[in-house]
């Protein structure tokens, strides 16, 4: 299905005005490709054009170097340097005592003390920054599918903006031409004066829609090329389809895929990580024991004696109690966060898919029936203009109808896609495998 973004072709004024711009309907009406904007200078002639971008380098060059994946990248990266500390014991300790300074009394104590872990506090601490270092390869899935999709809609947006810069491009060039036709039959005496100041109005509207049409496409591909850390792109034309997204997936499909979200991925690793937590807490209740061994030297009987210590703190205060009550607190709060996750999941999952049928359902519309009934009603009203048996000011209520209808077809074609992608970040497709944007691409098991 392509996109239906032409006017009809068929307009009674002559003028190289129309001529340009009836080329430049046809290049709106063509199935394949959405196209950029001509060079408008000798300089940008002679400088070499930058290669088209399609949607798949977009993706690729944002998923490499996005700097919040950069950023989740090297917060799992510091997670690895808390495992590898978390698994470590406790260093030993060598003390040296020396008991009076006199000469010949003096009584000299070497001994090193190493502390004893027990209850599995090693194991539980190793445990919970291996929850954490889950968490942060979690949080890099979670920020490249939200790159993704941030990539595929500003990717659209270039798209449809290039597409409403060829509309306004064309909607000026036959306003030229209506202006230039009108004037002539003024001056013949065929028309009032005061067709010709509509005709003029009409011109200066479509040159000024043609101003804010370039600027779209200045702004959404400033915020494309920003996705990457381009802040000064060049006038770089995007090139894909503009063929509507599919229409979504089956139940089963989306039910089967909400396991593997991302989002609730990391709210299950919040709750593990919790529980972890608790485990450590429960694990630190059990005091340590610390034992010292050493010798003792006595410079006045010469006699060297071994030392034995052992050292048991005694719970009487502080059992670990309330760290314990916070993580199992923390615990039961990171358990209401995944009911409420997996709630807002469904919620954002209806939502999407509710957008993408409705958006769909009104580009189809507008592309089937809206479109063909408002160029015909342009092509009647042009055609009574040219026998006397409409006005100018009907005849360009018509054309505005038409460019109206043309440009709401592009609105809704870019709800779809925004709908289809916010889709595809939810049920974290992959990216080498799409049936929204590619309806190509076979249903997803």
């Amino acid at each position: 299905m392509t996109s239906e973004i032409q006017l009809f072709h068929s307009r009674p004024f002559p003028g190289r005005a129309r001529a340009l711009a009836l080329a430049g309907l046809l290049i709106l009406g063509a199935p394949a490709h959405a196209q950029g904007p001509a060079p408008a200078s000798a300089a940008a002639l002679a400088e070499p054009a930058p290669a088209p971008l399609t949607l798949a380098e977009a993706i690729a060059l944002a998923l490499a170097k996005n700097p919040d994946i950069a950023m989740a990248q090297r917060e799992f990266d510091a997670s690895g340097g808390s495992a590898l500390q978390a698994a470590l014991r406790p260093n030993p300790e060598l003390s040296i005592q020396q008991e009076d300074f006199k000469r010949g009394r003096q009584t000299s104590t070497v001994q090193l003390t190493q502390t004893l872990e027990l209850g599995g506090k090693r194991a539980a601490r190793v445990a919970v920054a291996q929850r954490v270092r889950d968490q942060a390869a979690a949080d890099i899935e979670l920020a490249r599918a939200d790159v993704r999709s941030r990539a595929v809609v500003a990717f659209y947006e270039v798209l449809v903006a290039q597409a409403r810069l060829h509309l306004a491009q064309s909607s000026l060039g036959l306003a030229s031409g209506d202006a230039e036709a009108t004037a002539k039959r003024v001056r013949a005496g065929k028309l009032a004066p005061l067709e010709e100041t509509r005709a003029k109005v009409a011109q200066a509207a479509a040159q000024a829609a043609l101003a804010q049409a370039e600027g779209h496409v200045r702004a959404a591909r400033q915020k494309l090329f920003a996705l990457w850390g381009d802040t000064h792109p060049r006038a770089t034309p995007v090139i894909g389809s503009l063929a509507l997204p599919g229409d979504g997936l089956a139940d089963a499909a989306v039910g089967a895929r909400m396991t593997a979200s991302p989002v609730l991925r990391r709210a299950r690793l919040e709750l593990e990580r919790a529980q972890a937590a608790v485990e450590l807490e429960r694990a630190r209740r059990v005091a340590d024991v610390t034992v010292s061994v050493g010798a003792k030297r006595s410079q006045e009987s010469g006699i060297t004696a071994a030392v034995v210590g052992l050292s048991v703190p005694l719970p009487l205060f502080d059992r670990n109690q309330g760290n314990l009550e916070e993580a199992l607190s923390r615990e039961e709060k990171a358990r209401e966060a995944l009911a409420a996750t997996e709630l807002r999941l469904n919620a954002d999952m209806a939502q999407a898919r509710e957008q993408l049928r409705s958006a769909r359902a009104e580009a189809q519309t507008l592309q089937r029936d809206a479109i063909p009934g408002a160029r015909e009603a342009y092509r009647a009203a042009s055609q009574g203009f040219q026998l006397g048996k409409f006005s100018y000011l009907e005849a360009l209520d018509a054309q505005r109808t038409l460019v109206s209808t043309q440009t709401q077809y592009l609105r809704a074609l870019l709800d779809t896609f925004r709908a289809a992608a916010e889709l595809e970040r939810l049920l974290s497709i992959a990216e080498a495998a799409s049936p929204l944007l590619n309806p190509s691409q076979s249903p997803l098991p």
